[in-house]
Parts: structure tokens; sequence; C-alpha cells
């Protein structure tokens, strides 16, 4: 187990640092001076020479990336061109925002899609199928934002349920951060839903037609010990492996929700970086992602194994 865990370490930070080197790159061949858009009106040469010394943008380029990589590995993120305020300090203010909302969108996704499509597995064909089908399909197809706005138009205007926008720290008032995250939290996860339905429907259907489940059945075992105990286990190996996937998405999908909502997270924050053309910002902030990813994708490679053992002993024997 030891040696599957840092196989996967090792990998991960090869990736890790392509993705560095791909970023940090691109953000230097996008085209303009983004000096210009920091000087302000002070646009003379003067000015100018000052801006490019100052963020060291008057070295080679390869030197800039070795700079900023050597900061970035001690925990140096820079500081932000546009605010002047230290680029970690503020990540590390915005982050748990956005990992609460991702942690409740995928909390919604799970309690509506574990049901929904075992359901639609064991009842396939019938109205529980197509109903849950066109569930999926609807989650799929309508954008987030859509969602978010008329959520906000019934719920908030018209009904005054929940609050339309803002966020309060869960440290502050748990009661209202909750009904703040519950808009937010349904609209990321709607697109989860539909993904993680249609992958456990599918996966559960191919294995209740597997040799050891008609097996259970001949013993005669009820049909709910046959669902839960003996399918959804194997039936939840490619469902783990979606959920991994799709941890981009949810961060994909925070950075628009964010914006709706006006939530002050981590994804609110990239956006306002990728405008402003702040180099360290949106570098630091892809720093952050790629990690988040990585480890996202290690702890489900990780569940993955513990689930199904037989992928780890067939990586070591590869070996």
């Amino acid at each position: 187990m030891i040696q599957f865990i840092v196989r996967r370490l090792l990998i991960s930070i090869v990736v890790l640092f392509l993705i560095t080197l791909m970023v940090f790159a691109s953000q230097r061949l996008l085209p303009g001076d983004p000096v210009r858009v920091w000087a302000g009106e002070e646009q003379d040469p003067e000015s100018l020479a000052f801006f490019r010394h100052k963020y060291g943008l008057d070295q080679p380029i390869p030197l800039q990336y070795l700079t900023w990589l050597g900061l970035a590995v001690q925990g140096d993120l820079g500081r932000s061109i546009r605010t002047g305020i230290d680029v970690r300090d503020e990540i590390m203010r915005r982050l748990p925002i956005t990992l609460e909302l991702a942690l409740l969108a995928l909390l919604v996704a799970i309690v509506i899609a574990l049901p929904a499509g075992v359901l639609a597995a064991v009842r396939q064909g019938t109205l529980w199928d197509y109903l849950g089908n066109a569930v999926a399909l609807f989650g799929l197809s309508v954008p987030h934002f859509w969602l978010g706005i008329m959520l906000i138009l019934w719920l908030s205007v018209h009904w005054h349920w929940l609050p339309a926008s803002g966020y309060v720290s869960p440290f502050e008032n748990l009661a209202e951060n909750l009904r703040r995250m519950l808009m937010p939290a349904f609209v990321l996860g709607t697109g989860l839903t539909a993904v993680l339905m249609r992958q456990i429907r599918s996966s559960v259907l191919g294995v209740l037609k597997a040799d050891y489940v008609r097996t259970a059945r001949a013993k005669g075992l009820a049909e709910s010990p046959v669902v839960y105990k003996h399918a959804l286990r194997n039936a939840l190996i490619p469902v783990v492996t979606v959920l991994g996937l799709q941890a981009g998405a949810l961060f994909g999908g925070a950075i628009i929700t964010e914006q709706v909502f006006v939530i002050p997270g981590f994804g609110k924050y990239s956006l306002d970086g990728v405008f402003s053309r702040d180099y360290a910002q949106v570098q630091a902030v892809v720093l952050i992602t790629a990690v988040g990813y990585l480890l996202v994708n290690l702890v489900v490679d990780i569940a993955y194994s513990l689930i199904n053992p037989r992928i780890r002993l067939e990586g070591a024997e590869a070996e």
C-alpha cells in the first residue's frame, strides 16, 4: 500500500511541475503589455522601467520562472499587483469558503444521485427510470448562472425563504451560514448530481447481471441485501473515479456560482485575477488548484484501491 501511495505521489509531482511550466509560459504569451495596465496614467519610459524592475519582468523568462517557483516552494506566492496584498493570505482567507461550497455541493449530489441511480437501475424501464433520466438530463442541460438567477428570483425575491446573496462564516452563525449556502450548493451540485446518477445507474445495471448476483438471488436472499450488500460496493468503483474527475468541474462551476451569489470565495478571486491580468494572483490560483486537484485524485486512487484491492496488487506485480 505504501509503495502504491509513493508511486502516485511521484507521478503527481511530475504533473504539477509540468502544469506550473505551462501556466507560467502561457501567461507570458498573452498579447499586450500588462505593465502599461498596471502603470495607469504613468506611461513614461522611466515609470514603465520601474514597474518592470519592481516585479522582475526585466529579467529573462526562464529566470523569472525559477525565481517564482523557488519562492512558491517556500510558501511565498508573491503580492497582488492590483491590490498589493499578499496572495497567500488572500487565498487562505477565501479558499475555505469555496471548499465549504464544494463539500456541500458534493453532499447534495450524493444524497440525490445515490438513491435515484440505484432506484433507476433496479426499476429499469419503469416510470422511476424515465423520471431519473429526465432529472439527470435537466441537471446536465441547465446552466449554473440561469438556475442560480431563477432560484434567487423565486426563493428570495418572491417567497423570501432564503437570502439572495452574501456569505456568513459558520463560526459566526452556523444557521445563517447554511441558509446562505443552500442555494449555491444546490446550483453547484446539480451538474454533479446528473453525472453521478447516470454513472450509478449504469454501474448498478452492469453489476446486477453478474454471476455472483444471480447466485445470491438463487440462494433466496432478499432484493435489498442483494442490491446494497453485494452489488452496490462493486458498482461504486467507477463512481469513485468519476468523483475525482469531477473535482475540476466543481471548481469551474464554483467560479460562476460565486459570481451569481456574490460569495467572496476562491473562484471569484481567480476570476478577478484573470480580468486584471495579475500575474502573481493567477499563477498562485492555478498552482493551488492543481495541487488540490492532484490531492483529490490521489485520495480517489487510494479509495479505489481500498474498494478493490486487486488494483494495487496488479500495480505491484507490474513493477
